[in-house]
């Protein structure tokens, strides 16, 4: 079973470690990162999620994303699931996240990484993700006016698109 270190709002481990998907009391918060990888086309890779996924069934969603596990680093958390999801390996150990987000119940890393990747060199993890393929931030947020995308804020996927030419992006 996946545990997760809890922090505080200042973004401090404070010690203690829940089980995934565990009720965090008020003022305690879990870490989640999430890598873009955009290419020289200005597209960004996208996967699908699978069918028995609880959380947003078959909806599209930005390269990967997910939890950091107890005792990761934000940087070793996003090459892990970087890895694990499609296969591709990064190393995030000396950089920062691009940006964070705050959320309700933690903090939202994002990784914003330009490469050209081969779609048929990915291993897909089965278990998590069903499809992958390069999508413009037009057609990204146009499946988000149809449901067909996770509903990120709109801003959040212009912030990802405008950073590749402002710094803030792993190469």
């Amino acid at each position: 079973m996946e545990e997760w270190d809890v922090y505080d709002k200042h973004r401090i481990k404070t010690g203690k470690i829940v089980p995934r998907g565990a009720e965090l009391d008020a003022g305690e918060f879990h870490l989640v990162i999430h890598v873009c990888i955009l290419n020289a086309e200005d597209q960004m890779l996208i996967q699908q999620r699978q069918p028995f996924k609880k959380g947003w069934p078959n909806l599209w969603d930005v390269t990967i994303g997910g939890s950091a596990l107890a005792g990761e680093s934000s940087g070793v958390a996003a090459a892990r699931e970087l890895l694990e999801e499609i296969g591709y390996q990064a190393d995030f150990s000396n950089e920062r996240p691009a940006f964070t987000v705050n959320f309700p119940r933690g903090f939202d890393d994002f990784y914003v990484l330009k490469a050209a990747i081969d779609l048929n060199q990915l291993v897909l993890q089965e278990s998590e993700v069903q499809n992958v393929r390069w999508a413009s931030k037009q057609e990204i947020l146009q499946m988000i006016d149809k449901g067909t995308f996770i509903p990120y804020h709109r801003s959040v996927i212009d912030m990802i698109f405008d950073l590749q030419n402002k710094g803030g992006v792993h190469r």
